[in-house]
């Protein structure tokens, strides 16, 4: 396990293994000046070879140990130094020494006119032990790299966004790993973009600048870090491929590691076979060591003096006296396959070894502990003659209880350092259990999956349900479905608003682990697992003209023992089916594990790869890869790495092991009680496509979109959504309103013919010129008050009111598309022209052959309207094409209460008879 820098890097020594697990040694003493510092270090540890006393704070500026290489002229500052490394195709420049100087460590990284600025800053007193280094990440992309304001009414950033999140997390996965045991300084690292030219990604620039900024710094990290993007277009293997080229690209591979390992992979593909992923990944360890080497050659020139005098670990004889203690019951404990009985077991166990070292004059609770002025090795020096002895012959077994010296009551041991050792003795169990033993916790083989259950349509008013139980990990999805405006919006430096049609949203509430806890606005573990279950479930969807519908996936995490967000693509992947999506195949995922180290174990070194992870594999685990496709494809992947790396060797086997998981899952999902409806729910809308004139939308839209608004409450339709091509959605909750208001889009967008006749026409409005007579649903036409009465009529109001009803007669189109109508011309006492008696003669006798009064047809008038284009469709299976045609053309005519004289196409169904509505 790598957790010191390696020689290559500047000043830093090569750190050994000790016996127990996790701790390291110096291999040479190191001897720093003594630093300046605010107050003393808080917490002790113990140095091979060097017992005296050392301050863990930072160095100074000016500290002799800066080499002058890296020193101004005027010895107050940084030279500016850059340097072009080869990537892919193009070069990144890499620039330090001119901006952020007063930073631990800080770059620019430029690849085309992509300029992604990092620095690296810590603090100078430690923070309290724990587990978990302290590092925090922050990614943002500010508007001005790409010339834009932030839209809303606060003009600047704020905070971060999702996709911001997740490069956050890109940046952090990677670094972590790399960083030693016993380093308690928080460390902060911020990124920005600074300049963005469209075509270069700049996610896998910051993983790169994040890498060179921590090794140019203080950060005594064991190698330096780089990342790279690979892409697949064609049979070609693209490093850092545009943005152009990434449209064409069947893989998005983001790649992290060392000049000799594989930190971190995190990407999506469709339905990629593994042998061609793992080619994609030997070419991006390729790029990243290339860069690797240049960064060391950067550091010996400019990085700054590494901060191992920080590095504080336990003592050796804790772990002994640990072990001694616990050990036997260890092995009981780690047999409890339930999760809660363990974790209880665990914490009554660890609460006994701190009464038993407490007791004994080893351990207190007092926080001047670690501030002693006195070290460890100080204290052993004088100390060397007590032993460990059995009180009184009688003690349960495994139990060591610690004489304490009579002449110096020493507190050796903090209780922080006790709950460390302690965790790092449990996962030394763990390990040799399954090593040892090839059983698990749970009583599984290394490649066993545990026993798998689903319920589908669990919640009646929802679209789609489904409880998927995987041990005891156990996720309820839920999914939505919903017209254009559910579309996720958003916002990018490209300055185009992009709208998702599906997302998934993860939820993971204290409760799924039995404990009590805050609920807010998402964590970035939240944010990510959900982000990996939506890329793996996005390329089994239809696409939008198949299926118009925007998805929403809801999971939430009901019970959480590990491979949650697998879950959460199982589950989602049976909901979209209960919920009637029409999905190109089944997937399922897997969380894979591992034991690098075997040889320690009795074991042939061989790593031990563990299929479908629980909890306590993934925290004493040493390798945590999530892979989520069928039996002959990936569709989306991440894996993070505990230790110095894993080499391609391990992940083929990783990945044959993941694919043979993914077929037993699958299996399993199909054998669903009760299984996936595979059918619309009759509460999910209905949504009707037809196509219009593009030329005509601009009637359906109206000035101000006032037209659409008043189709939209008069038909009691939910939304309509237009587009440039001539695209009209409806969306609506029933029927009637869904066909009220096809039959006035219908109306607005048909091209009438001079001639037609429209009977039974009400009168909308009178005007001191003639009257407005509505021809059709939403379709007025002027008939001057010349063309009302065969004789002179002084005004129009004398004989017709709002609300009479007339038959007239279209007789002009203007250019603007306004109609002239005329009800003189329909009179008796009118001589009609012989065209006008032909039309009549037409009419006539297309009224007996279709027996449908209400309609006629002339025979100036082509077969087939202009307007609506043949294509229609509705989404929802009780209404089909072949049900709506006869609905359409017969039912609704015959309740039609308007006549009208026209020419309509019987092949077209989507085109409107007149007065339909």
């Amino acid at each position: 396990m790598l957790a010191c820098p390696s020689s290559s890097l500047h000043g830093l020594a090569t750190l050994q293994r000790h016996s127990q697990p996790s701790h390291f040694l110096l291999s040479k003493p190191l001897f720093f000046p003594r630093f300046h510092a605010s107050r003393k270090c808080n917490f002790r540890s113990l140095l091979s070879g060097n017992n005296r006393r050392r301050s863990a704070v930072r160095a100074s500026a000016d500290s002799p140990e800066v080499s002058e290489s890296v020193v101004g002229a005027d010895g107050g500052g940084l030279q500016p130094y850059s340097v072009k490394i080869p990537v892919g195709d193009r070069h990144i420049l890499v620039e330090t020494g001119s901006i952020g100087r007063q930073a631990s460590g800080s770059v620019t990284v430029t690849d085309g006119e992509t300029i992604v600025y990092t620095t690296v800053c810590l603090d100078d007193v430690p923070c309290e032990p724990s587990d978990f280094f302290p590092l925090s990440v922050i990614y943002q992309e500010r508007f001005s790299a790409a010339g834009r304001t932030s839209g809303g009414f606060f003009k600047r950033e704020g905070k971060i966004k999702d996709h911001e999140v997740l490069i956050c997390r890109l940046i952090d996965r990677p670094l972590r790993p790399t960083m030693p045991k016993g380093f308690y300084h928080e460390t902060q690292i911020l990124s920005w973009v600074l300049s963005y030219d469209g075509l270069h990604s700049p996610d896998s620039l910051a993983i790169t600048a994040a890498g060179i900024a921590v090794a140019l710094s203080e950060v005594p990290m064991s190698k330096a870090v780089a990342g790279v993007r690979v892409g697949l277009v064609g049979d070609k293997y693209i490093v850092n491929p545009t943005t152009e080229e990434m449209e064409h690209s069947e893989l998005d591979l983001l790649l992290a590691g060392t000049d000799s390992a594989i930190l971190m992979i995190e990407g999506y593909s469709s339905f990629l076979p593994e042998e061609k992923l793992l080619k994609a990944v030997e070419v991006g360890q390729d790029a990243v060591r290339a860069i690797c080497n240049e960064v060391e050659a950067l550091v010996k020139k400019c990085g700054k003096p590494k901060m191992l005098d920080a590095i504080k670990l336990p003592p050796p004889e804790l772990y002994e006296h640990v072990e001694a203690i616990a050990g036997d019951e260890l092995v009981k404990v780690l047999q409890i396959r339930n999760k809660i009985p363990r974790r209880k077991a665990l914490s009554s166990l660890e609460e006994k070894v701190l009464k038993i070292l407490t007791e004994n004059g080893f351990v207190s609770n007092d926080s001047t502990l670690r501030s002693n002025s006195e070290t460890i090795a100080e204290i052993l020096e004088v100390e060397d003659e007590d032993e460990e002895v059995i009180v009184d012959g009688e003690v349960d077994e495994g139990d060591v209880h610690i004489k304490p010296t009579p002449r110096k009551p020493a507190l050796l041991f903090s209780e922080v350092d006790v709950k460390l050792v302690f965790k790092e003795i449990t996962s030394k169990y763990w390990r040799k259990r399954i090593v040892e033993g090839g059983k698990r916790s749970d009583g599984r083989t290394p490649d066993g999956i545990r026993p798998i259950n689903s319920r589908c349509g669990l919640l009646p008013r929802a679209h789609g349900s489904t409880l998927f139980t995987r041990g005891e990990t156990q996720a309820l999805a839920v999914v939505t479905l919903g017209d254009k405006q559910m579309a996720q919006r958003i916002d990018t430096l490209d300055g185009v608003d992009e709208f998702k049609r599906f997302y998934l949203q993860y939820s993971f509430p204290p409760s799924c682990v039995g404990e009590a806890g805050r609920i807010g606005a998402p964590s970035r573990r939240e944010i990510g697992h959900g982000m990996l279950a939506e890329r793996s479930l996005a390329p089994i969807l239809p696409s939008e003209d198949d299926f118009p519908y925007t998805i929403r996936v809801e999971s939430t995490i009901t019970e959480s023992n590990g491979s949650s967000s697998m879950a959460s693509v199982c589950g989602g992947c049976l909901a979209l089916q209960d919920a009637g999506v029409p999905i190109k195949c089944s997937i399922a995922g897997i969380a894979m594990g591992m034991v690098l180290d075997t040889k320690e174990f009795g074991g042939d070194g061989t790593p031990l790869i563990l299929s479908d992870i629980t909890g306590s594999e993934d925290a004493s685990g040493d390798m945590d890869f999530k892979v989520a496709g069928n039996g002959d494809g990936i569709t989306a992947f991440q894996m993070d790495i505990k230790v110095g790396g894993i080499t391609l060797p391990i992940m083929r086997k990783a990945l044959l092991q993941a694919r043979d998981g993914r077929k037993h899952i699958l299996g399993a999902m199909m054998n669903s009680s009760p299984p996936p409806a595979k059918m619309l729910s009759k509460y999910a809308p209905l949504i009707h496509v037809m196509k219009v004139r593009p030329d005509r939308i601009n009637l359906i839209i109206g000035s101000g979109g006032k037209k659409v608004k008043s189709i939209i409450e008069e038909s009691g339709v939910d939304t309509i959504d237009t587009e440039d091509d001539g695209t009209v959605k409806i969306f609506a909750k029933d029927l009637p309103s869904l066909e009220k208001s096809k039959a006035i889009i219908n109306s607005l967008t048909m091209v009438p013919t001079i001639g037609d006749i429209y009977r039974n026409c009400e009168i909308k409005s009178i005007a001191s010129y003639g009257v407005f007579v509505e021809i059709a649903p939403g379709r007025e036409g002027l008939c001057h008050i010349s063309e009302l009465s065969s004789g002179w009529l002084p005004k129009a109001e004398d004989v017709f009111k709002v609300g009479d009803r007339i038959d007239v007669k279209l007789i002009e189109v203007n250019e603007k598309g306004q109609l002239r109508l005329s009800h003189r011309a329909l009179l008796p006492d009118t001589e009609a022209s012989p065209k006008d008696g032909l039309v009549e003669e037409k009419t006539e006798q297309s009224k007996d052959k279709s027996s449908t009064p209400n309609v006629t047809a002339s025979s100036k008038r082509s077969s087939e309207d202009d307007s609506v284009l043949p294509s229609k469709k509705f989404v929802r299976r009780l209404v089909s094409s072949s049900q709506d045609k006869p609905f359409t053309n017969k039912d609704k005519r015959k309740k039609s209460s308007n006549k009208a004289v026209g020419s309509v196409s019987g092949e077209d169904e989507s085109s409107l008879v007149s007065g339909e509505a």
